[in-house]
């Protein structure tokens, strides 16, 4: 690292105040600081000295993602080869590179993209760069599926950027989490190419074998009852929606993988075990209270979907430990986390149970809970208030 840190010294003052290249400080600051922990210090307002800043935290949540994205560019691969019928024949690496030509595209405009707004952001405005695209790049392309546009991904992630961040005062000031923005802008504006039946496992223009179906296991309990199977029409359940060789979105199908990555958040401190456990206690518990309501509405087949299942199936994990979890669009009370995470399971389950048109609804929980965050937030406070003013008068 040494040659490196050396190169940026060398070409620092090119980019500090009266070089050839100081308007684009940010930029050079930016990539600086990535790599190597910054020299300078908070000039006002409190703060805590820590040998770990913004970038650090997001980095961590990558490398949190990454046993979920690897795995879901394996997937991509081994749905690809099993829905023409060539698995059998198929190599691991064979899987994994097909997968790495769809997903890696992907991530690249959503990098490229979301970070050229955030850099012309900074030049134009004079601030140093946000790092919060840092994680938000990495997740957009895990929340869609293999073959979707590379232009719309790129229009989704500049509205993500724009609309869902940067007109609120940029990273640390928004409402909505990112992510989530740019996937319910896709939702809603190519609502054909991110839901239905046919866009979940890329074919590459390859026929498929007969019997083959895109659909997800969510969307399957609508057409076919209780037996969910994969793409060739074998039977699934949950060990299969555990591990995640199902289709789906690139990197939501892996509840193992998923599991892993809330470990590291965990264990670092970056990511709220009070939020991850209260969504996963909420989801279950209305899960169960509506299949209670199965022997009366027997024409809703999601009235009798085991509990169990719906923790495993769409993208209820991914949710629960990537996305529920941002420190900015989340509850910050610890009282309040375990609030706003339980209702975000129960609002999961009720939209998928109660509006089988809509066979998900993590996507829209996390949105309504983020704008109720600062609500929940506000009473708890409030509480607080009340309790320790009725214990003052008591003493008195």
């Amino acid at each position: 690292m040494n040659p490196l840190k050396k190169l940026l010294e060398k070409v620092e003052p090119s980019f500090r105040e009266g070089g050839k290249l100081h308007k684009f400080w940010p930029v050079y600051d930016g990539f600086a600081t990535f790599l190597f922990v910054p020299g300078h210090p908070t000039q006002k307002g409190a703060h805590i000295r820590d040998g770990i800043d913004l970038k650090r935290t997001m980095v961590t949540v990558i490398l949190a993602a990454l046993p979920a994205l690897l795995f879901g560019i394996y997937n991509v691969g081994y749905q690809h080869f099993q829905a023409i019928g060539q698995l059998a024949s198929a190599s691991t690496g064979a899987l994994f590179v097909y997968g790495l030509i769809k997903v890696l595209p992907l991530i690249v405009v959503s990098y490229v993209v979301g970070l050229g707004i955030e850099f012309a952001f900074c030049i134009i405005k004079k601030h140093q760069i946000n790092e919060g695209f840092l994680v938000t790049g990495i997740l957009i392309p895990m929340v869609v599926p293999p073959d979707m546009p590379l232009w719309m991904v790129a229009v989704a992630t500049a509205f993500a950027v724009l609309i869902g961040k940067e007109v609120f005062g940029g990273t640390g000031m928004n409402v909505l989490n990112p992510a989530l923005t740019a996937r319910a802008f896709l939702f809603f504006a190519y609502p054909a190419f991110i839901s239905g039946d046919k866009v979940w496992v890329s074919l590459g223009g390859e026929k498929a074998v007969d019997g083959f179906t895109g659909a997800t296991a969510l969307s399957q309990f609508i057409t076919q009852g209780s037996q969910i199977t994969n793409s060739v029409g074998q039977p699934m359940g949950f060990m299969e929606g555990f591990i995640g060789l199902i289709p789906g979105s690139i990197g939501e199908t892996s509840t193992l993988a998923i599991l892993i990555g809330a470990v590291i958040l965990i264990l670092t401190g970056v990511g709220s075990w009070r939020i991850m456990l209260s969504v996963f206690a909420g989801g279950y518990i209305m899960a169960s209270l509506l299949s209670l309501l199965a022997p009366s509405f027997p024409d809703n087949p999601y009235l009798a979907v085991p509990p169990h299942l719906h923790l495993v199936f769409g993208g209820f994990a991914f949710g629960a430990v990537f996305m529920a979890t941002d420190p900015v669009s989340a509850a910050q009370t610890p009282l309040g986390k375990i609030i706003y995470g339980f209702l975000i399971g129960v609002l999961c389950l009720m939209i998928r149970v109660l509006n089988p048109a809509y066979p998900e609804g993590m996507m829209l929980a996390i949105l309504f809970m983020n704008a109720v965050a600062p609500l929940i937030d506000y009473y708890v406070v409030q509480g607080n208030i009340k309790r320790r003013l009725k214990r003052v008068t008591v003493k008195a």
